[in-house]
C-alpha cells in the first residue's frame, strides 16, 4: 500500500479505503451469480452485453457531466479511450458467449486466469515489481480460490476436450487484463471516473453492432424477450452496479496501487457469489467454501498490505 505516515488521519483512511475499492467491485460482480438466476437465459448473450454497457455508460456519462471538468483530449488520449473500449467490449462479448457455451466450472476460468494475465501485463508493460510478499499473497489467493470453486463446481470438467467456449473465456480474461493495465496511464492523466466512462461509452456502439449479427446467426427474436420485473432488475443491476459502479471502483483502486495489487481482489468474486447464493437462494456453500475463503482472505490481506511504488 502507499506510505501513509505523512498524511492526516482522515486522509490516510480515505486513501486506504480507495485502495480497497476493487474489492467492492469484485463484490458487485459476485452478485451477478444470484441475479443470473432471475431470467438472463431469456436474453441472447451479446444482446445482454449491449444492454449492460448501454445502461452503464448512460449512468456514468450523467455523473461525469455533473462532476468532471470540461476536457480537450489529445489525439493520443482519444485513441487510448477507444482502445480501452474495444478491449472491454471484446472481454464482455467473449465472456458472455463463452459462458453460454461452457459449463459453470469452465466459466470459473475467468476468475482464476484474469489476475494472472493482469500481473503478467503489469510487470511487462508498466514495469511493476513483484515483491516476495506480493507473490506469496497472490499464490495463496489462487489456492483459496481453487478450493472455493472445487466446492461449487466439478473441476474435473476442466480436463475435457478444448472447446470454442473455453477459448472465448481465455480471450475474455486476457482482454480484461488489457483493459486493466492499459487504463493506468489514462487514469493517472485524468481520473478513474472519466477513464471508466469514456471507455464504456466506446463499447456501446461496438456491442450494439454485434446484436443484429447475433440475431441473424442464431435466429433469436428480440420481440420474444418479455420484459418481466425480474429481467428489468437484472439488467439494471448489470448496468448500474455491475458496470457503472464496479468499473469505476476497479479503476479507482488503480489511482492508489499497482495493477498487480488490484488484480488480486478479483479472487473475491466467487466468495461473494456463494454468500449471495446462501443469503438469497438458500444454497449451502459447504466446508470447502469456509476453508477456501479463509485461505483466499489471507492471500488478499497480504497483497492489500504490500507496499508498492504507486
Amino acid at each position: 500500500m502507499p506510505r501513509l505516515s505523512s498524511k492526516p488521519v482522515w486522509s490516510r483512511l480515505s486513501t486506504y479505503l480507495f485502495a480497497l475499492a476493487p474489492l467492492a467491485a469484485a463484490a458487485l460482480w459476485g452478485g451477478l451469480y444470484v441475479v443470473s438466476k432471475w431470467g438472463f437465459d431469456a436474453v441472447p448473450p451479446l444482446t445482454l452485453a449491449f444492454l449492460r454497457v448501454a445502461v452503464g455508460a448512460a449512468a456514468l456519462l450523467v455523473v461525469v457531466r455533473a462532476t468532471a471538468p470540461r476536457r480537450r483530449f489529445s489525439r493520443r488520449d482519444l485513441l487510448g479511450f477507444a482502445a480501452l473500449g474495444v478491449a472491454v467490449a471484446a472481454s464482455l462479448a467473449t465472456q458472455f458467449l463463452g459462458t453460454a457455451l461452457t459449463t459453470a466450472s469452465q466459466g470459473s476460468l475467468v476468475t482464476v486466469l484474469t489476475p494472472v494475465f493482469t500481473i503478467l501485463l503489469g510487470v511487462s508493460v508498466l514495469g511493476e515489481r513483484l515483491s516476495g510478499r506480493l507473490v506469496v499473497g497472490i499464490v495463496t489467493a489462487i489456492v483459496g480460490t481453487v478450493v472455493v470453486l472445487s466446492g461449487q463446481y466439478d473441476l474435473a470438467e476442466l480436463t475435457g476436450s478444448a472447446t470454442v467456449g473455453i477459448g472465448m473465456l481465455l480471450v475474455a480474461s486476457a482482454t480484461w487484463a488489457v483493459y486493466t493495465v492499459f487504463g493506468k496511464p489514462l487514469i493517472e492523466r485524468y481520473s478513474a471516473l472519466e477513464t471508466a466512462t469514456y471507455s464504456c461509452a466506446v463499447a456501446v456502439p461496438i456491442l450494439g453492432a454485434l446484436v443484429p449479427v447475433e440475431v441473424a446467426m442464431t435466429g433469436a427474436s428480440l420481440r420474444a424477450i418479455e420484459p418481466t420485473p425480474e429481467l428489468v432488475v437484472a439488467v439494471l443491476y448489470l448496468g448500474l452496479l455491475g458496470t457503472a459502479a464496479a468499473w469505476y471502483l476497479w479503476y479507482k483502486g488503480m489511482e492508489y496501487v499497482d495493477a498487480s495489487v488490484v488484480s488480486a481482489f478479483f479472487f473475491a468474486q466467487p466468495v461473494v457469489g456463494a454468500l449471495f447464493g446462501a443469503a438469497v437462494l438458500g444454497e449451502s456453500p459447504g466446508s470447502r467454501f469456509v476453508l477456501g475463503g479463509a485461505v483466499m482472505a489471507a492471500g488478499i490481506y497480504m497483497v492489500s498490505t504490500t507496499r508498492t511504488t504507486a
